[in-house]
């Protein structure tokens, strides 16, 4: 995983990329919270236990620290070209204060677990219009305006999608169907990632063998169930590394990698330092999409 670093600079913004050839699909995590805007191709988002369908129009929001994964259809024959937003929301809540009902709508995304995290665009041209009338005030903005032009930016954004979101907030968009066994998987994995994995517990769980349940859960989410095991874990270790004062080895202990060899082993794969590190770095957080 790369690194975000939002404590020198609070917002970054990234308009209309093409990633059609360069994408990587890994779990990851943000310090900050994420708004992905999709302008054309299609895919997946895994996100709390569940698999969305990303289309054009689609805005999914990751909160921080929240574990998620993209994938691209790349069977459509479409470009993927997304705008990316992330920003510290404690920066963007300050901004708000005088609009208690954005300020409201923030929160809401931010803080409530039970909150939708994916909207579709009834009207995409509205929103094309609006990222298209702001690129020019961002595009070489001075370094004394930079933050505020990304302020005013990001107030326009979100109000736009709280009229979207006041339309369908009650419901949250339906995941796959497709994908119950994959969701019953990581709601499993949720429940159990501090303990030895067995995949033959996993699959009585679920009703199926162990080779039927790991053939289910790579087609559907596009990943074995130990890439999303070790994800999962050390999200959470890096987590208690910067929010508690355990041990190193009593935080392998927590989250099931009772080895410390091999923990330090598997976050240095994920994280790119070793725990010791991590823990010492000022609120470095796992990088983006």
């Amino acid at each position: 995983m790369n690194y975000l670093n939002l404590n020198q600079h609070p917002v970054q913004l990234s308009f209309y990329k093409d990633r059609t050839n360069e994408f990587v699909e890994i779990y990851h995590a943000h310090q900050g919270m994420e708004l992905l805007y999709v302008h054309d191709g299609y895919g997946t988002a895994i996100v709390e236990q569940q698999i969305f369908e990303m289309s054009p129009g689609t805005l999914i929001y990751f909160k921080p620290f929240q574990l998620h994964r993209i994938r691209i259809n790349a069977e459509a024959g479409k470009p993927y070209i997304r705008s990316l937003f992330v920003f510290e929301p404690t920066v963007l809540d300050e901004a708000f204060a005088p609009f208690p009902a954005l300020r409201a709508f923030l929160g809401t995304l931010w803080k409530d677990p039970l909150a939708p995290q994916l909207f579709r665009s009834p009207e995409p041209e509205k929103t094309e219009a609006l990222l298209r009338t702001y690129l020019p005030l961002l595009a070489q903005p001075s370094a004394e305006l930079l933050l505020e032009e990304q302020l005013l930016f990001l107030t326009a954004f979100v109000h736009h999608w709280k009229t979207v979101a006041d339309l369908s907030m009650q419901s949250s968009p339906a995941p796959l169907k497709a994908s119950s066994t994959a969701e019953k998987v990581m709601a499993w994995v949720e429940a159990h990632y501090m303990e030895p994995f067995s995949l033959d517990l996993l699959a009585q769980e679920v009703h199926l063998s162990p080779n039927h349940v790991s053939a289910v859960f790579r087609q559907s989410v596009g990943s074995s169930i130990t890439e999303y095991l070790a994800a999962r874990r050390i999200r959470q270790a890096c987590w208690l590394l910067k929010s508690g004062d355990m041990s190193v080895q009593d935080i392998g202990q927590a989250v099931g990698l009772g080895n410390f060899s091999y923990f330090c082993q598997l976050f240095k794969k994920h994280v790119g330092m070793t725990p010791n590190r991590f823990k010492r770095q000022p609120n470095a957080a796992p990088g983006r999409t």
